[in-house]
C-alpha cells in the first residue's frame, strides 16, 4: 500500500471514529440516567510527566454533572481539549461509571455502537503502530503532520461497557508491565530506529546513532538463548472491580475513562451499586509477599530491557 493510501486510510478511519463518537453521545443523552460518578484526577503539568507519584487527590462528581463530563471525555481526543499548562504526553484519564436505564432494543443498539467504536480504535491504532512500518520515534511526527494534535493514547483507548453489573468499585493498581521478548526481535526494532536517522531528544542524531549502535552491539553479544524481558514500570493507575452476583464472578478493568453500565430493568435489574475511589498514598501501600525471582540485569536502560546472561 502506497504512502498516500494510508494517510487517506487513517483520515477517514479517524473520521468515522469522530462521528460515531458524536452518535453515541446522541444515542446516550435521552436514556434515564440511574447513577452516575466519575472522579477527576489532578492535572499533570508540561515538565511533570516523569515525576514519581507518591499521593493523587480525587474530585468527585454525581448525577447528570458525572455523566456530561464523562460524555465529554469520551470525544477528547486533542491536545486543544486540554488546558494550556497540561502536559500533551500524559493523557487525562477519568475513572468512574454512568449506569443507564435501557430496554433490550437499547441496549443492542449501545452495545453495537460501542463496538464500532471500539473497532475503529483498533483500526486507527494497527494503521499507526503497525501498517506505518514507522519506528515508534517517528510516529509523531507522522500523526501530528496529517491529524494534528491528537493525542493517540486517548483515542486508542477502548470503551468499556457491562451489562446488568450488581456493583462497580475503585481502586488503584501500581505494578510493572512484563514482556518476554525474542533477541532477534529487539535487534530488528534498534536497526529500524538506526536507519530512520532522525534526533531524538535529548540527543542530536549523531549520539543518537552512536547510543543505539551500542544498544546493538550489547544486544548482539547475548546468546542466542538468552532470557529476555521488558519490565516497564507504569504510574499508578485506577481499576474498577465489577461484581456480578449471579455469577458469582468479580471481573477487574482498568479504568482511564468512564465504564458504561447498561441496565435492564424491564428485565428486573437492579441499580448498580457504586463505589468511591479514594485518594491515593504511596507510603500506605501494602504489597503481597512475592517468591523471590530469578536475577536479571538491565541492558538497554531506555527500553527496559533485561536479562539472565551474564555481563562479559
Amino acid at each position: 500500500m502506497s504512502k498516500y493510501d494510508l494517510i487517506a486510510r487513517m483520515n477517514q478511519c479517524f473520521n468515522q471514529l469522530e462521528a460515531e463518537l458524536g452518535q453515541l453521545q446522541q444515542q446516550i443523552l435521552p436514556l434515564r440516567l440511574l447513577a452516575a460518578r466519575v472522579f477527576s484526577l489532578p492535572e499533570i503539568a508540561k515538565g511533570n510527566e516523569h515525576q514519581p507519584i507518591e499521593q493523587i487527590a480525587v474530585q468527585q462528581h454525581l448525577g447528570q454533572a458525572a455523566r456530561d463530563l464523562a460524555l465529554e471525555h469520551y470525544q477528547r481526543l486533542f491536545i486543544h481539549h486540554n488546558k494550556q499548562h497540561v502536559s500533551s504526553k500524559a493523557a487525562v484519564r477519568l475513572p468512574g461509571v454512568i449506569c443507564l436505564a435501557v430496554e433490550r432494543p437499547q441496549s443492542l443498539a449501545l452495545q453495537q455502537q460501542v463496538q464500532q467504536i471500539n473497532q475503529l480504535k483498533a483500526q486507527l491504532e494497527h494503521i499507526i503502530t503497525v501498517e506505518s512500518g514507522l519506528a515508534p520515534e517517528q510516529r509523531f511526527d507522522f500523526v501530528h503532520t496529517h491529524l494534528h494534535g491528537l493525542i493517540t493514547l486517548s483515542a486508542y483507548r477502548a470503551i468499556t461497557l457491562l451489562t446488568n453489573p450488581d456493583s462497580v468499585r475503585f481502586g488503584w493498581a501500581n505494578k510493572h508491565i512484563i514482556k518476554h521478548v525474542k533477541r532477534d526481535d529487539i535487534l530488528q526494532t534498534l536497526e529500524k530506529s538506526l536507519k530512520a536517522g532522525r534526533a531524538v531528544p535529548p540527543y542530536n542524531r549523531q549520539q543518537w546513532a552512536e547510543l543505539v549502535s551500542r544498544e546493538i552491539d550489547d544486544v548482539s553479544r547475548l546468546p542466542q538463548a538468552a532470557t529476555l524481558k521488558i519490565k516497564r514500570p507504569v504510574k499508578v493507575q485506577p481499576i474498577a472491580r465489577v461484581w456480578y452476583q449471579q455469577q458469582q464472578k468479580q471481573v477487574q478493568h482498568p479504568c482511564p475513562l468512564p465504564l458504561m453500565a447498561l441496565c435492564q430493568v424491564d428485565s428486573g435489574a437492579q441499580v448498580s451499586k457504586i463505589g468511591e475511589l479514594l485518594d491515593y498514598d504511596a507510603s500506605a501501600v501494602k504489597h503481597k509477599y512475592k517468591p523471590q525471582a530469578k536475577p536479571l540485569r538491565l541492558l538497554v536502560k531506555r527500553l527496559h530491557l533485561y536479562t539472565d546472561a551474564p555481563s562479559d
